[in-house]
């Protein structure tokens, strides 16, 4: 598989061409490596890229001298380059400074010298001697010389060959502009030595995705997000390794990510292939670029269209739907199977009994109320709160809340069963704090089912995220402030605005006793 030319950057769709500054050069150039942009098309960046990494040669080459580095190390063969890669870099450039002067309303008085081009055909041909070839190129070898490509000695072999090179180089460059003047910019060099040389590239070490992997969640756990420690997106590298067949994050190409995407469409929803699965290659490939262990996130721009949902009523429950749901959870009781042995656990009712009032009362998310233990049901400011906090399990928004319960929660008898139940986990069985997120997103999905296997649910409506919209729906109707709201619920402000002041406790409460009871019997 081609791997980038060296020397050549792609940042967000724009190209540069990149070189490292020697150490010892730093304090006097003032930065650690020089990049000159190239543009946005890749083809035009190919086309300028020798000219400009010359360019940045030479300039390195010069702070050399300035700091009186010894003429070795001045002419040094830092960047070597083969005669053949000095042709094609040096016929590059020519078409480069062609393109450059034909924008010059002057151009036009330009025309091509015949002497020349036979001289150049003389020593292409070997009848050229030292100084003949010195006068045809030897300004353009020594340049190639103080960029560090080449230390060939004047009059060596190895500098004849290379002359004759360059001069290769010229006459095809010629034979470009001959063809240009007649407006054809389609012409490809018939010389072998440019046309079949392969421009230099680096030999980089392989990126090992499975390594660049676990050092970007690493990196993201020591940030303080990714509470899991990746497991929720393990399956998504673990799906790219295995479509790629191989595990070089370096050969990755954005054709093999559209492919992967087209290959997991196959099987997944387009809101899980986006959201989810090149979601998170787009965040590992652009932390990977911006520390430097690949060149660019090829997975910058790949994406997957959704189609917009459409909702034929409701987000939220109704009225009626409400309280059909709220009386199924009151009256619940565990079924016993044919032996009269009950199977479900006590938490596993439980929690089908109080979370769906909880989150009637609060917009919670379900996750959110699965996941309360005992000690964050406490009392403040004469009312009781449920405090929602990372440190049982997961917060969408980051730090903790309090929400008030609403008396109707009290007067049913929750703080009852919170008095009678153990220390930790409310409804679910976990006991590792690490594992309580999964815990109670799994009993979150058992609820889910239960409501939608006893119809509880009517078809459209998401059984457990319906309340957050009903909250929602009946806080405006009581002229609540939506910004109070969203304090309730965990949203985020939706403006800058929103982040100033506080919605205060005593604020929340007064706003869920607002909300009317819900008549159950």
């Amino acid at each position: 598989m081609p791997r980038n030319p060296r020397y050549l950057l792609n940042r967000d769709g724009r190209y540069f061409a990149r070189l490292t500054v020697p150490e010892h050069l730093r304090k006097v150039v003032g930065k650690r490596e020089f990049r000159e942009p190239l543009g946005p098309d890749r083809r035009e960046a190919l086309k300028l890229l020798h000219g400009a990494v010359a360019k940045i040669q030479h300039e390195i080459a010069q702070a050399e001298r300035q700091i009186g580095v010894g003429q070795a190390q001045a002419v040094s063969v830092r960047y070597p380059l083969t005669p053949a890669q000095i042709a094609q870099s040096h016929y590059m450039q020519r078409l480069a400074f062609d393109d450059e002067l034909r924008n010059d309303p002057r151009y036009a008085a330009v025309g091509i010298d015949d002497l020349l081009v036979s001289r150049y055909r003389e020593a292409v041909a070997g009848r050229a001697d030292d100084v003949e070839l010195g006068a045809l190129v030897g300004a353009q070898i020594e340049r190639f010389r103080a960029a560090g490509n080449l230390d060939a000695e004047a009059g060596s072999p190895e500098w004849r060959e290379i002359a004759r090179a360059v001069c290769h180089a010229e006459l095809e460059s010629l034979a470009r502009a001959v063809e240009r003047d007649e407006g054809d910019f389609s012409g490809t060099p018939s010389s072998p030595i440019i046309r079949d040389t392969q421009p230099p590239e680096n030999a980089p070490e392989p990126v090992s995705l499975k390594k660049l992997w676990a050092d970007y969640i690493e990196s993201r756990v020591q940030a303080g997000f990714m509470r899991d420690k990746g497991k929720r997106l393990r399956p998504v590298a673990e799906s790219l390794r295995k479509f790629l067949k191989h595990d070089d994050a370096r050969r990755v190409t954005k054709k093999d990510l559209l492919a992967w995407r087209d290959h997991l469409m196959k099987s997944l929803s387009a809101k899980t292939v986006n959201d989810i699965y090149l979601s998170g290659v787009r965040s590992l490939f652009a932390w990977a670029t911006d520390n430097d262990r690949i060149p660019e996130n090829v997975a910058a721009n790949v994406k997957q269209p959704k189609p917009k949902k459409v909702y034929g009523r409701e987000r939220g429950y109704t009225d009626p739907e409400a309280r059909k749901v709220l009386k199924a959870s009151r009256n619940y009781q565990p079924k016993a199977d044919e032996f009269g042995r009950v199977r479900e656990s006590d938490k596993m009712a439980n929690m089908k009994r109080w979370v769906p009032i909880i989150c009637a009362f609060t917009g919670a998310r379900v996750s959110e109320i699965t996941q309360l233990r005992k000690e964050d049901i406490r009392k403040a400011d004469g009312q009781w709160v449920a405090r929602i906090t990372p440190d049982a399990g997961t917060v969408k928004a980051g730090g903790y809340r309090d929400v008030p319960l609403h008396p109707q929660i009290v007067d049913e008898g929750f703080l009852e069963f919170v008095k009678d139940a153990a220390i930790g986990p409310l409804f679910h069985n976990s006991t590792e704090p690490e594992k309580f997120q999964r815990a109670a997103v799994i009993v979150s999905n058992k609820l889910s089912d239960w409501l939608r296997e006893s119809e509880l649910t009517p078809t459209g409506l998401q059984p457990n995220h319906a309340w957050r919209h009903r909250l929602k729906t009946q806080c405006r109707e009581l002229g609540i402030s939506d910004r109070v709201v969203d304090a309730i619920q965990g949203h985020a402000g939706k403006t800058a605005g929103d982040n100033y002041g506080d919605v205060t406790l005593k604020t929340k409460i007064d706003a869920i006793n607002k909300l009317p009871e819900y008549l159950l019997e």
